[in-house]
């Protein structure tokens, strides 16, 4: 049921809040099936604490992955633990993270994403394993200073452009604006402080206001691409939680931009010929607040995180099929530019998909990191998915093999072949999870429907319009054919 009863207290927080700060409009978000967050807009004297025990009705239909008109009818149930004070509107403005619910019987909607996560955090205490589960997403972005994109039946292009891109080192002024000629070269831009790194004034903003609506940040950088391209690093929290804060991070990070003249993009790979961004993924499992990955073993790991790391490798093809969910992300993941095509795991190598971290002997620091990802993954499904592929391999004591600890570089081809590889496609990744996803049933974590809804929008959306249309690059190889 989605509409349980909230704390009497919480919710006496937010109504002090819209009190106390003369808030005049109240924000109601949710999240499409895709992972982006929705939104509208209710007047103060129009709220009221009732809304959290029954709701607030909107039309369904034009979500996307929602679309059922016959069923359009769709309630809203505010979760008074989201609420934040937006610092980006005019009029002060209250937010709410909701939860999604049918009308008629108020059951939670099977479709929506955050419902999925609540799931995978209740199914984990169910199995006795563990009860907690705690994520932290490293998510890469490029924070440009112009872009344009259009298409069309006879023409097609992106234009993107930064002032600390590479290729304007030789750029004349306009005006008697003069070039500095300080800017991080191809695959150079990890880290060198300022002048280099122009970003550090915008980054800060970014961290500061995510704290001020409370999400912790640890560390913020340049990244190694030119152009802009940034990581600002979270505290590691709670499955739903961090999925949340993950949302509200990107909402953080677009607006603060915006507010500099500028703009984010979380394409994972915008610029040719040089690294892409990719969302690196720490995960531990804890219980009785003990944690459960620190052992004897290899890396200082227990024998549950080596199972752990055995059901990520294992079904690692399916669940790239969301955390790495689009025809974009396969450009990332590619050899060459430190990306994590290797399925396999290490402790310290960068080009396998699972790696050890080793920067602490801490227990409570011993995590896996899976570095497939990229940040255009709908965190409550992809951190979910992760979850049950890790229980799978707990459940069913999948042994991952041995550690690729080489240079993959000194690898002769036939060593290379025997490593198993992300997929190459988004095509392919779906295959995978079409052949693939009843370790993610179980506890009714996911559904059925929701996993074909999932390809078909992906498939028919995403693969098919890409596949149709004429590439740019076409014309530069086969025009004068």
């Amino acid at each position: 049921m989605a509409a349980k009863t909230k704390s009497s207290s919480d919710i006496d927080k937010v109504l002090k809040l819209i009190k106390d700060h003369g808030v005049r409009i109240i924000d109601l978000k949710f999240t499409d099936l895709i992972g982006q967050w929705q939104h509208f807009s209710v007047t103060a004297t129009e709220f009221s604490g009732e809304i959290f025990e029954n709701g607030i009705g909107f039309d369904g239909s034009s979500i996307r992955g929602f679309q059922k008109i016959h069923e359009s009818d769709m309630l809203l149930f505010p979760d008074p633990g989201s609420v934040f004070l937006d610092p980006f509107t005019a009029v002060p403005t209250l937010s709410l993270t909701c939860d999604i619910a049918d009308p008629i019987t108020h059951e939670s909607y099977s479709r929506d994403p955050r419902h999925v996560a609540k799931k995978a955090e209740a199914y984990l205490k169910t199995t006795g394993l563990a009860d907690t589960v705690y994520f932290g997403p490293e998510p890469e972005f490029f924070i440009l200073d112009n872009v344009r994109f259009d298409q069309s039946h006879n023409f097609g292009y992106y234009f993107l452009d930064s002032d600390e891109g590479s290729w304007n080192s030789g750029l004349e002024g306009n005006n008697g604006a003069k070039n500095s000629g300080h800017r991080p070269r191809f695959k150079e831009g990890y880290f060198p402080v300022s002048p280099i790194d122009s970003l550090q004034d915008i980054r800060t903003d970014m961290a500061l206001t995510m704290e001020s609506v409370g999400i912790i940040v640890e560390v913020h950088h340049h990244e190694v691409a030119t152009a802009g391209q940034t990581e600002i690093d979270m505290r590691r929290d709670t499955l739903t939680k961090m999925a949340d804060n993950y949302l509200l991070f990107k909402y953080v990070t677009k607006n603060v931009a915006k507010k500099h003249g500028k703009t984010v993009t979380f394409m994972p790979k915008p610029i040719f010929a040089d690294n892409g961004s990719g969302m690196h993924v720490h995960q531990s499992l804890w219980k009785g607040g003990k944690p459960l990955f620190a052992g004897n073993g290899y890396a200082g790991l227990s024998e549950m995180a080596m199972y752990y790391i055995g059901g990520l490798l294992k079904h690692a093809p399916a669940l790239c099929a969301f955390t790495n969910p689009t025809t974009n992300s396969y450009k990332r993941l590619v050899p060459g530019f430190e990306a994590p095509v290797n399925l396999a795991y290490s402790q310290r190598n960068r080009s396998a998909s699972v790696r050890i971290p080793m920067y602490s002997t801490n227990p409570k620091s011993k995590r896996i990191e899976f570095r497939c990802p990229d940040p255009m993954c709908n965190p409550y499904l992809g951190f979910s998915a992760l979850m049950m592929a890790g229980l799978d391999g707990i459940i069913n004591k999948i042994d991952p093999g041995k550690p690729l600890d080489k240079n993959i570089y000194d690898m002769s081809p036939e060593q290379l072949r025997e490593v198993p590889s992300a997929p190459g496609s988004l095509a392919e990744a779906l295959k995978a999870l079409e052949n693939d996803h009843e370790f993610l049933l179980r506890g009714d974590v996911f559904s059925d429907d929701l996993i074909q809804e999932w390809i078909e929008y992906k498939t028919t959306k995403e693969v098919q319009p890409m596949q149709l249309r004429p590439h740019p690059y076409e014309f530069m190889m086969y025009y004068d054919a």
